[in-house]
């Protein structure tokens, strides 16, 4: 049976692959390592919990002496998608993104090389399964920096973040592709354009448009609304990640996206449209300092490679994901409260 570590797996995307790789992987022992900070939500694995081959692990991916514990267990995979990553909070307190971001990969990376063999990187043949160990860092499209009204970010784009987060993940993309250069560890790196879905945390646009307006409440607009993102449904960006996972070439970059490029209040609208609520709601807000103008995602290399191009159309998520939402208020209600918190000591007290 192999083993497969995925560190922030009480995230968004985590959680969503955790699922994912329980189903589709049902002869992998996974390992969650999540410290459940504020957008860690065990409540989103309660489906999960018991499956025998699920064990949750509460710990930070800074704390030295319990990565190399794991390691040491023998590890096949490990999947990062341990971050701080919300831009406004980067903004108010940079510190933390450093230490989670920067050093927290640096100390995987550390163990990595202390407890898997050096070999020269291995090419698959087409479609084929590379030969475990392997890293993946699960990275943003956000380090790039900001694009104009044509062109898009390309793997050979220079890195230019604009952000604290955004900065924070292109030093630890930087460390991913130094280790596998000066150590030959096998290690890869995606980074993916704005994600969305069921159990996103309500501090991100499209959970918090949809929560404000159900209450209705004003709908935050930063500036003009017309920043412009590629959205892509997190189903669609685990599949691609499990993919790269087994049959990328160590040492490249692969970008994900969604091919789905939509101004911020287009989306707004869309939200108040579907719900029935008025325009009204909208309130324009005074723009956050270093806001990227426009991401757009080439995801070529993921077609060229692996024939992988995102399922869902936007029109279809969003409307899936509203439904979601719809039908989810008391999941919702306990995130907004704090109260999901609470679960781990409900759940895991004593063991």
């Amino acid at each position: 049976m192999k083993k497969i570590l995925i560190t922030g797996g009480a995230g968004f995307i985590g959680s969503a692959f955790v699922r994912q790789t329980l189903r589709k992987h049902p002869d992998y022992q996974v390992i969650n390592l999540d410290a459940l900070t504020y957008a860690g939500n065990l409540e989103t694995l309660a489906d999960v919990e018991k499956n025998p081959n699920y064990r949750f692990i509460k710990g930070d991916i800074g704390a030295k002496d319990l990565v190399e514990q794991l390691f040491a267990e023998g590890l096949d995979y490990v999947v990062n998608f341990a971050a701080e990553s919300h831009v406004d909070r980067s903004i108010a307190g940079p510190e933390i993104f450093a230490r989670t971001n920067i050093l927290g990969t640096q100390n995987l990376l550390e163990a990595a090389r202390r407890y898997w063999p050096v070999r020269e990187p291995h090419r698959p043949a087409d479609g084929a399964e590379s030969p475990a160990p392997r890293y993946l860092q699960v990275s943003t499209d956000e380090v790039y920096g900001t694009l104009g009204q044509t062109g898009y970010f390309t793997e050979e784009t220079p890195l230019q973040p604009n952000s604290p987060y955004s900065a924070s993940k292109a030093g630890a993309d930087l460390l991913v592709r130094a280790y596998f250069q000066t150590f030959g560890l096998p290690l890869l790196t995606t980074r993916c354009s704005n994600n969305y879905g069921p159990y996103q945390f309500p501090e991100k646009l499209i959970p918090l448009m949809i929560s404000n307006a159900l209450a209705d409440r004003p709908l935050p607009v930063y500036g003009d609304g017309q920043n412009v993102r590629d959205w892509l449904h997190v189903s669609d960006h685990c599949e691609a990640i499990d993919i790269v996972l087994h049959q990328g070439v160590p040492g490249e970059v692969y970008n994900i996206g969604g091919h789905n490029e939509k101004e911020n209040i287009y989306i707004v609208k869309l939200i108040l449209s579907e719900l029935k609520k008025p325009e009204a709601l909208i309130k324009y807000v005074k723009d956050r300092p270093g806001h990227d103008r426009r991401y757009a995602i080439d995801a070529g290399k993921m077609a060229k490679c692996f024939g992988w191009r995102p399922r869902y159309t936007f029109e279809q998520g969003i409307k899936e994901t509203l439904q979601w939402y719809l039908e989810n208020q008391e999941w919702v209600n306990s995130v907004k409260s704090g109260d999901y918190q609470k679960y781990y000591e409900k759940q895991y007290a004593g063991r």
